[in-house]
């Protein structure tokens, strides 16, 4: 850790902080990579809670608020931790029309969990997209970034079970 930050002053894993601290005193240019290292804090921690905000803005020397207006702009940065598994109903217009809602009821269902939730277990969370661009597939779901199309609600069953088991 830099002398400038001690580990103290943030609520995080110390080992995962050391890598991504590594990772932006690896960067050539620190200006502009605020997206780049966001996603590598993701990636590293999961998700971006608010210590890690402030130690990314402190690290690229930007403002603090500027750093939370980015991460709570783009969906693929979460505040709130994830399970292992990240399911995503489309809810566009071509999905919902074709049952979306539908599907996505049965996943609250059989995980018992609300949307933008995770399950007890930490094994899965289930959010929504309003839209992935697959709307001749619809209804789409995707689940770590494997595209399920013409997805119906008899495939939650198995899609849960396969993904248990991962």
């Amino acid at each position: 850790m830099s002398d400038k930050i001690k580990k103290s002053q943030y609520n995080l894993d110390t080992d995962n902080l050391k890598k991504l601290e590594l990772y932006i005193d690896g960067l050539e240019e620190k200006e502009g990579s605020l997206i780049n290292v966001l996603h590598e804090a993701q990636d590293i921690f999961g998700y971006l809670p608010e210590d890690l905000q402030l130690f990314i803005s402190r690290k690229l020397n930007i403002a603090a608020a500027k750093v939370f207006g980015v991460v709570t702009f783009y969906s693929f940065f979460t505040m709130k931790p994830r399970g292992k598994h990240l399911i995503n109903v489309c809810l566009g217009t071509a999905c919902f029309v074709k049952g979306a809602d539908k599907i996505l009821n049965e996943f609250k269902v059989q995980l018992n969990i609300k949307e933008n939730n995770s399950t007890e277990d930490g094994l899965f969370t289930i959010d929504t997209l309003r839209c992935v661009g697959a709307c001749g597939l619809a209804p789409v779901v995707i689940v770590d970034g494997k595209v399920y199309g013409r997805f119906k609600v008899e495939d939650v069953e198995k899609v849960i079970k396969e993904y248990s088991q991962v």
